[in-house]
């Protein structure tokens, strides 16, 4: 049995971890913070969407244990505001497979009791570098999935491969129930509205503790007046100035929001984050980075690769990293889990998807006029539309039409000369 310890217990640690015991031949240690008790208790982790391609890996894997319950969206209205209350562009791009929200206080509480079900030792308790070191030592190879706290600034930033030194937006998000949806016959739709100079509005409907409800995210551009609750007010205070915001800025929103109460006290989220890329390698003797000596540790998901939400990668780019991973520590066999093999397995990963949800998340937040323009074609082209959305889904198709202005243009102009037709 090969030891394998995984610090950190989100999407990606949790699936990898349940990944190898489903292999078989792996013993597995999982270092949470928290229990099942107090995440179910606790205030919301994220804004999550998980698309069609991220669902599969996760059905795969016997993992999807919501699919029932949570709304399955298939669609995603999207509404241009280029200034207060004015309803400029309109469009609809439709998913070629459903994407499911489950509130990750929920599915992250299930999956960790599902460790220790399967085999898997679980530990609670905060690691803090010499608590890792000791945790490798003990492990011939250790994954970290969390880069927060004691953990923060282990894996050096790489620089080059990453354009932000600060945060693009600051975010609030509340989970609602009583949310109102503007047309009940179409099913459950997620609405984007932008905003610009100010910033962007989701509504994603999801699964909570309690039952199906509404998430909100701001997307605040710093200084804006979207960008009003960094004192983290209370879920019911938070609804407050949301309302405010709505009636001013999307007084179509206001309306569905009339009856709108937040789920439980942990409603509310508040963040900023600075979009980043890290070297997938730590060597815990006091350096960082991939330093030829120490105990080397390999990251895993958003403590490598941290995507603003405003294109919803991170829990989907987390299951393809775990996905990805446990394929490569299958594929190992009996060799050694060393540097070298941590770093090509990172780099195999990188290349193959992260680097695309990087480039088309980057250009979300950065909006260049190429992209301007497809925005301008989906409302006028169905085919834009759709494959838009599919690029959400999987945006290594970034890389074939959004890339450059050149192979935008080509796009749309063979849309253009057959708007009915196939297009390549």
């Amino acid at each position: 049995m090969r030891r394998i310890a995984i610090a950190g217990a989100g999407q990606a640690g949790l699936q990898l971890a349940l990944g190898l015991l489903a292999a078989g031949g792996y013993e597995v240690t999982v270092v949470s913070a928290r229990t099942p008790g107090q995440l179910r208790g606790g205030p919301v982790l994220s804004t999550q969407a998980m698309f069609g391609p991220a669902l599969r890996i996760e059905r795969a894997a016997g993992l999807d244990l919501w699919a029932g319950a949570a709304p399955a969206v298939r669609s995603v209205d999207a509404v241009l505001v280029p200034e207060p209350g004015v309803r400029a562009l309109e469009f609809t791009m439709t998913l070629t497979e459903p994407a499911q929200s489950v509130d990750q206080r929920l599915k992250m509480a299930r999956w960790l009791e599902l460790v220790a079900e399967r085999g898997g030792r679980v530990e609670y308790r905060s690691l803090d570098r010499p608590g890792l070191r000791r945790v490798a030592e003990a492990h011939e190879l250790t994954v970290v999935a969390v880069g927060r706290g004691g953990l923060s600034g282990i894996f050096a930033p790489d620089t080059a491969r990453s354009p932000f030194d600060a945060p693009q937006r600051t975010l609030a998000a509340l989970y609602a129930h009583g949310v109102g949806t503007p047309d009940p016959s179409a099913g459950p739709r997620a609405r984007m509205h932008a905003v610009p100079g100010v910033g962007e509005l989701y509504l994603q409907p999801a699964l909570t503790l309690s039952g199906p409800c509404d998430i909100l995210l701001w997307e605040a551009v710093p200084g804006s007046p979207f960008d009003c609750f960094a004192d983290r007010p209370e879920p019911a205070e938070q609804l407050l100035r949301i309302r405010e915001l709505l009636r001013t800025y999307l007084p179509w929103e206001a309306d569905l929001w009339s009856a709108a109460e937040p789920t439980d006290a942990g409603a509310a989220l508040y963040g900023a984050l600075t979009p980043a890329v890290r070297r997938p390698v730590a060597h815990l003797d006091g350096a960082t980075g991939g330093g030829a000596d120490g105990v080397a540790v390999l990251g895993i998901g958003d403590v490598l690769v941290v995507n603003d939400p405003i294109t919803g990668q991170g829990a989907n780019s987390a299951a393809r990293a775990a996905d990805a991973y446990l394929a490569a520590i299958t594929g190992r066999g009996g060799a050694a889990f060393t540097p070298e093999w941590m770093h090509a397995t990172f780099e195999d990963f990188w290349h193959r998807h992260a680097r695309h949800t990087v480039d088309f998340t980057t250009a979300m937040l950065t909006m260049p006029d190429h992209l301007q323009a497809v925005f301008g074609a989906a409302a006028a082209y169905e085919p834009v539309a759709r494959r838009l959305a599919d690029t959400y889904a999987d945006p290594v198709d970034h890389a074939a039409w959004l890339a450059s202005p050149e192979l935008t243009a080509a796009y749309l102009a063979a849309v253009a000369a057959a708007p009915d037709g196939p297009v390549p």
